[in-house]
């Protein structure tokens, strides 16, 4: 296990993992002379090893390695650390596995020989996704800058409502409650030609019936007790601009028609008016029902589901976009540490570990909501896992298999004792209560580098013989 000094210029922290020694020194040279701070291993198990002393930022891995195989090793980075970006260097032999590990959430995979070039594009790539924190929207970007993203069905999907924005078709979009579903309604105009004119959202199963008309539609003076004065409804306030219809399934069936005479005539007609007058306007909606559940049920009318569904975009829960959570909660952290004051700068490894791995049935929300409570608790700068646990109220369990389970606390302890002597197999033996020699014997199983933890610079104390 090597690794290279970092430079003040670094790009990254990159751990390649390959038992070819000729590769790893070439890859290492390239990579470092490219600005990178490089690390590398010849092993899996030495690959966990390095990964429960320090996390890089992209793990760069052969499929085939000589104690456990990379598709092994990919499989349990993704476990332990889901938001590590993973790139896998192929045989032809193995393109099956990488292609279904790329199925799984591997960033890339490259087939050997690769060129040096596109290697290093991908690794720019995967490093510009995977970044905690993003920096200024580009201005291609602006459209979506509310919607932090790095998974691929995330980024799948943004294409599509990029493409969609363009158009002046109605789109429905569905998802859980949580997901951000005003959020890419908002995107989507943002990226439409009608940008500048306003874009208008209303809660249609947060508003009374009898008044929710009224909010639509408008209304003249005099149309209903308490109208003293004629006012615009929000579709009018919403002319040349697009209004978007949260949880249209919770609209009442006389609404509906009204809606759908809207979208058929493109002309509104204030509550108590028989004038009516032209508007303009995109409507986008979205719900978490089941609409055609709610058609068969008589509870929303089949000609206006028609009409709105003309273009459908499915926001994917949190727990199928888990590379989202850790560049999200970084980002809320940033932005509510600023609103109270705090000096917080971001999560322990195990606070993000445990967002990253929580089931969040609520979704975008819930995690907006965990990381506001941790972040109005916290006194240090780095978040604690204990805080984190709290605010989930929820013990997670990782269900592993006895021999896993063995492997993971053995290499954990090992790397404990020797953080805590400084690499003295001599002093860590004697703390674990076993002799030298099969103290030495452990450390080898886990290819664990007694030398990985002394301080820089620091020379090796003798070792007491036993």
């Amino acid at each position: 296990m090597s690794a290279l000094p970092a430079t003040s210029a670094s790009k990254g922290h990159l751990l390649l993992v390959d038992d070819d020694v000729d590769l790893l020194r070439l890859l290492s040279m390239r990579l470092t002379a490219n600005g990178y701070r490089v690390s590398t291993v010849g092993s899996a198990e030495a690959a966990l090893a390095r990964l429960s002393i320090e996390l890089p930022q992209l793990v760069i891995s052969d499929i085939r390695l000589p104690d456990k195989d990379g598709m092994a090793l990919f499989q349990q980075i993704r476990s332990q650390y889901p938001a590590l970006p993973v790139i896998l260097l192929t045989a032809h032999g193995t393109i099956p596995d990488a292609v279904e590990a790329t199925t799984l959430g591997a960033y890339a995979y490259l087939t050997k020989p690769f060129d040096a070039k596109i290697l290093l594009e991908r690794i720019a790539q995967a490093l510009s996704l995977s970044a905690p924190t993003a920096g200024p929207a580009s201005s291609d970007d602006s459209w979506r800058s509310a919607l932090i993203s790095r998974s691929q069905c995330m980024a799948e999907l943004l294409a599509e409502a990029r493409l969609v924005a363009v158009s002046d078709a109605s789109v429905l979009i569905r998802g859980e409650s949580g997901t951000g579903k005003e959020l890419l309604a908002n995107a989507i105009h943002r990226a439409s030609r009608r940008a500048k004119a306003p874009f208008i959202a209303v809660n249609c199963g947060a508003i009374p019936e009898a008044l929710l008309e009224s909010e639509l539609f408008g209304h003249v003076k005099g149309a209903f007790t308490g109208a003293v004065a004629s006012r615009e409804g929000l579709l009018q306030a919403a002319d040349g601009g697009t209004l978007f219809l949260d949880e249209i399934g919770d609209m009442p069936l006389l609404l509906q028609v009204k809606l759908l005479r809207v979208l058929q005539e493109r002309v509104v007609r204030q509550l108590g008016s028989d004038q009516a007058r032209p508007v303009d306007v995109r409507i986008l909606s979205a719900t978490h029902r089941d609409l055609d559940a709610a058609m068969l049920d008589g509870q929303f009318r089949e000609d206006l589901y028609y009409r709105l569904n003309v273009i459908t975009l499915l926001l994917p829960p949190l727990a199928q976009r888990r590379e989202d959570i850790a560049p999200m909660a970084t980002t809320f952290l940033t932005t509510l540490a600023a609103k109270y004051g705090k000096t917080v700068h971001g999560f322990a490894p195990g606070a993000l570990e445990a967002l990253t791995t929580a089931a969040w049935p609520g979704n975008v929300r819930q995690l907006y909501n965990v990381v506001e409570h941790v972040c109005a608790l916290a006194t240090a700068p780095l978040v604690p896992l204990t805080l984190v646990q709290r605010a989930l109220r929820v013990p997670s369990l990782e269900v592993l298999s006895y021999t896993e389970a063995k492997q993971r606390f053995e290499r954990n302890y090992l790397v404990q004792l020797l953080k805590l002597t400084d690499g003295n197999v001599a002093d860590a033996a004697r703390l674990a209560e076993r002799n030298r020699t099969e103290f030495y014997r452990l450390l080898q199983k886990y290819d664990l580098d007694a030398a990985q933890f002394r301080a820089e610079g620091a020379p090796v104390a003798a070792e007491r013989q036993e």
